[in-house]
């Protein structure tokens, strides 16, 4: 672990100065009993902020701007590896002792608001922000009425391709209309085997293993899911949500289009030029990009599913607020969040391509970036028409759990997925109902 703590001032938010200096109450942020609690005015205070993957995963341009604009509260930095961070994280709650502000993936985050470790933060949006300006992944945070984190960003998914492999075969380049059949199709012509060995040197698509770019984007493709829109009842039984696990794995074991997960696992086929095709994370881009700037791709929207809807798979990792941090310290650490979210700090955010941002305004700006993938619309229009998060709620990384051994058996071609599917069922459910 390396922990560097910068102790530096910033000045109260203008908005507090105004109010002692006339006279007026400083703001205030209804509380969760329906009354109502005083914002204290930020005067010397130390805000600790936990940041899971370093600087690779919060740009450090943020946090110095933000100290240079408000020299009044005493910053601690823990810099960690994002493996040890998730690892240590719990034990420090137990102990009373987390950091006032930290980043982890939206469902954990879910998780601590149930448990009261999260501080509802839906009372200062109202208070402060104009969710006009923003898309909707500004509060997809939400469990029962309550807010319990702010996006560190959006990392949605697109359909990228390598250029170079369909000019070689004549082919012309995916389009945003392209359906699942039509990505399907292509691969079929671009799956080679150039060597006479009698297996595919060059494959046309390679299928994911996660619930990210793996199953659940596939399930979604023929209309079903792997929860009900309430999310405490399991659907993987459901007729479509078998079809789009069978066609997820068809892709390796019946039509030979992609490699297999054991291959892709230490494979990198897409960065060394051998797969046309893949589902790909935004923020990929930024490893892509350093270690082969030479490769020729772009991005297109995720494909539209056999059901005619897209559905664009999108992780949001969430800044949370220590419920039990002291008020003036809340308040410091949401002056932070005020400042991410700002013109300013989205734009920095967009400059790392670690995530999109969810200010449109930033967003807008970032479409006129030149960097690969040119295509950046891929990725905010695809979200903006048809992002959805992952079936997120309180016990995900539990049924998550439950169902990826027998996930893996379905997709190595060990288990058919109507029967991986039943058992799947059966211990998802299982979860959901132990944590209702």
């Amino acid at each position: 672990m390396s922990n560097k703590t910068t102790v530096i001032g910033f000045m109260v938010a203008l908005s507090l100065l105004t109010a002692c200096s006339t006279g007026k109450p400083a703001a205030t942020v209804p509380s969760d009993s329906g009354g109502t609690a005083t914002a204290a005015p930020l005067k010397d205070v130390t805000l600790k902020i936990g940041l899971p993957g370093g600087y690779d995963i919060t740009s450090q341009k943020i946090i110095t701007n933000f100290q240079a604009k408000y020299p009044n509260i005493k910053l601690e930095i823990e810099e960690t590896p994002w493996a040890d961070f998730v690892t240590k994280i719990v034990t420090r709650i137990a102990g009373n002792n987390p950091p006032d502000l930290w980043l982890q993936e939206n469902a954990v985050v879910l998780g601590y608001g149930k448990r009261g470790v999260a501080e509802n933060l839906a009372p200062y949006i109202k208070r402060d922000l104009k969710t006009d300006d923003y898309v909707s992944a500004l509060t997809s945070a939400k469990l029962d009425d309550k807010i319990y984190g702010i996006p560190h960003g959006i990392n949605p998914g697109a359909l990228a391709y390598n250029k170079q492999i369909f000019k070689e075969n004549n082919i012309p380049f995916p389009t945003d209309d392209w359906t699942y059949n039509d990505m399907i199709e292509t691969a079929k012509k671009l799956t080679k085997d150039t060597n006479g060995d009698g297996k595919p040197d060059i494959y046309g698509f390679q299928a994911g293993s996660n619930i990210t770019l793996g199953w659940l984007p596939w399930m979604r493709a023929y209309g079903g899911s792997s929860l009900d829109s309430t999310l405490t009842k399991a659907t993987f039984t459901d007729p479509k949500s078998i079809q789009g696990l069978t066609a997820w794995a068809d892709t390796i074991n019946k039509l030979k289009i992609s490699p297999t997960r054991e291959a892709a696992t230490t494979g990198k086929f897409f960065e060394n030029g051998k797969v046309a095709m893949t589902f790909f994370q935004y923020a990929t881009q930024v490893s892509l990009n350093k270690n082969k700037p030479d490769l020729d791709w772009d991005t297109v929207k995720m494909p539209i599913g056999m059901d005619g809807k897209r559905f664009v798979p999108m992780v949001v990792n969430q800044w949370i607020v220590y419920s039990k941090s002291k008020p003036e310290v809340k308040e410091a650490a949401w002056t932070f969040l005020k400042y991410y979210l700002s013109d300013e700090g989205q734009g920095l955010l967009s400059e790392s391509g670690t995530s999109l941002p969810v200010k449109k305004t930033a967003l807008a700006e970032l479409e006129k970036s030149t960097t690969k993938p040119v295509n950046k619309k891929a990725y905010t229009k695809g979200i903006e028409e048809a992002g959805g998060t992952l079936d997120e709620n309180a016990s995900w990384n539990e049924w998550r759990a439950a169902a990826g051994p027998i996930l893996n058996d379905i997709m190595d071609g060990k288990r058919t997925a109507e029967d991986g599917a039943k058992e799947i069922q059966q211990k998802v459910q299982g979860v959901l109902d132990e944590n209702k």
